[in-house]
């Protein structure tokens, strides 16, 4: 906003990203949620504009490596610190929390608990929308103490378009229920992924790596590549059979040699005979060959040698599609299907081609038939999404038509290529992405400021509270902040430190009390008075961050019995 401090490097406002392992790393095979996740956190970092980036974790982190994951070497000045996010206050001082996934209820109640429903905005990914179960997580954004303030964001206008269909809908049925109104939502922001546009285009035009990659293939300049990169997943990626029989009917048509190269891998290797069986049948006259994705060096090589890429999605796993824009950063033109993101990014005619789609009949009742067996766990999120899938087409004659069109064209190639790059650099490079995440949040603290202070009655999320209130009458009493404390005859301060050195059990689950040491500070008060102490009268004596922790460290002194509650 206009009124927050700027740096001499033009950098502004502050923002918290929630990220559980603080790994800046990506183990084999990753899912396109966790590559994207990664990228944006480090895009924020070099690009974003913010002046600090709290990454708060649930794990210890290493601060240095952290940061050096996030920033690399960029020279940004953005200050990276690291910290747990039970132990933080970053939220509040960011005014911002980010988070790569859209369960937000959760931390909208711990928002109330621990500052205010106003303190700061709660910020989620929509990464997929397929899962019921990640739907329910969304929807429970209406339920849980979540406002105007607060954002999903919608990586394309079909995510978007999904969801206000879903609030309105879960929305009215409240309202129905309760006689009242449907309950505020969050914003719904269209801000798509993005990619290294630099990095592509530069490892694209590489004459050497195109060479090198055709010849592997044994493929000449005038023959045609074309390239798929992604999941080798029929169930959750793409029914592989359009693609094959377009680049078939490419082929035949043109009469150029043709290679088909799937670079990915697969879920099971198991599945890699059920491709190879279909490309027998529908692609006998082209080369077909899988490549593994995660050979970073092959895949680059990859990206120059193809001359087009090919993606024929079908599957409602997919919300937005990173690899199209990769292709486009470098070069290629895409052949892609109607579908959801793809739609978004692709412009028919001028990057590439959308291939028309058909989607399975809405509101015939086997749709709703399948959804019910999912839920009951009678079928796995696999069969259903993949059952939803083999009950989708992509027009594979159109595909091969648009296959053959480019094949026949190097100047259409070239030319559509141009366009896709150019695209990418104005509205998919990440530092565009960052910027736009960082007017979001310039946005949500206006909302936030101009709002007043959300009146309610419940403090605690009724559902998912305090266990130790929520089962408040399972015991006799509980510990209150009036409870007298006496100390245990023949116990020591020097007993309570060493706890654990002899019967271990005395010390299990630690996390979330004082440590022994703390807790023997507070026995020694509590012996030296007569009467004993109050837990209100210890802890008023230790820094107000340490007060919670030793307030149940009283708690587990009692379980020891070093301290009574009774005498």
């Amino acid at each position: 906003m206009s009124g927050e401090p700027t740096t001499t490097d033009g950098l502004r406002g502050r923002l918290a990203i929630l990220h559980p392992s603080g790994e800046t790393t990506l183990a084999p095979n990753p899912f396109g949620k966790d590559v994207a996740n990664l990228q944006l956190w480090q895009a924020l970092a070099r690009h974003g504009g913010y002046a600090g980036l709290d990454v708060l974790t649930l794990q210890p982190a290493d601060p240095i490596k952290v940061a050096e994951g996030l920033l690399g070497s960029s020279g940004s000045a953005t200050e990276v610190t690291t910290a747990h996010h039970a132990l933080s206050r970053g939220h509040v001082e960011a005014g911002a929390l980010l988070r790569g996934h859209p369960d937000l209820a959760d931390l909208a109640w711990s928002r109330r608990r621990r500052a205010s429903d106003r303190a700061y905005s709660l910020i989620g990914m929509i990464h997929t929308l397929a899962p019921p179960g990640i739907r329910q997580l969304i929807a429970a954004a209406s339920t849980a103490p979540m406002y105007p303030w607060d954002a999903l964001i919608c990586t394309s206008p079909s995510v978007r378009d999904a969801m206000t269909m879903m609030f309105d809908e879960w929305g009215q049925h409240l309202a129905d229920r309760t006689g009242g109104r449907p309950p505020p939502r969050p914003m719904l922001p269209v801000i798509p992924l993005g990619v290294d546009a630099r990095g592509f285009a530069v490892q694209a035009d590489r004459p050497e790596a195109r060479t090198r990659a055709r010849a592997r293939f044994g493929l000449a300049e005038a023959d045609a590549l074309i390239l798929w990169v992604g999941r080798l997943s029929y169930f959750e990626k793409a029914f592989p059979q359009a693609m094959f029989r377009a680049a078939q009917q490419a082929a035949e048509s043109t009469g150029v040699r043709t290679a088909f190269v799937m670079a990915g891998w697969f879920p099971d290797e198991y599945d890699r005979g059920l491709y190879e069986a279909a490309a027998r049948v529908h692609a006998p006259g082209v080369e077909v060959h899988f490549v593994d994705g995660n050979d970073g060096e092959r895949l680059g090589d990859l990206w120059a040698g193809a001359d087009i890429f090919l993606s024929l999605v079908d599957n409602i796993q997919e919300t937005f599609g990173i690899t199209p824009l990769e292709a486009m950063a470098s070069g290629l033109p895409v052949v892609v299907s109607d579908w959801d993101g793809y739609r978004a990014t692709v412009r028919h005619g001028v990057d590439g081609f959308l291939i028309p789609t058909l989607g399975g009949p809405p509101g015939g009742g086997m749709g709703g038939a399948l959804v019910e067996r999912h839920t009951i766990d009678a079928v796995s999120y696999q069969a259903y999404v993949g059952a939803v899938a083999q009950h989708t087409a992509v027009h594979a004659g159109r595909a091969g038509q648009a296959l053959a069109e480019l094949i026949r064209s190097p100047d259409l190639r070239r030319c559509m290529g141009q366009a896709g790059r150019a695209r990418v650099v104005e509205i998919y490079d990440w530092p565009v992405v960052a910027r736009q995440i960082h007017g979001l949040t310039d946005d949500l603290a206006a909302v936030r400021a101009a709002a007043g202070d959300p009146a309610y009655r419940v403090a605690q999320d009724p559902v998912r509270g305090d266990p130790f209130r929520a089962f408040a009458g399972f015991a006799s009493q509980v510990l209150t902040l009036e409870t007298r404390l006496r100390a245990t005859p023949g116990i020591t301060a020097e007993t309570v430190r060493d706890a654990g050195a002899v019967v271990r059990l005395d010390t299990g689950f630690p996390d979330f009390r004082a440590r022994p040491a703390l807790c023997a500070e507070a026995f020694a008060m509590i012996a030296a008075a007569p009467d004993g102490l109050t837990p209100r009268e210890v802890v008023i004596n230790f820094p107000a961050p340490q007060r919670r922790g030793l307030e149940l460290g009283l708690a587990w002194m009692a379980k020891c019995g070093f301290v009574d509650w009774l005498t």
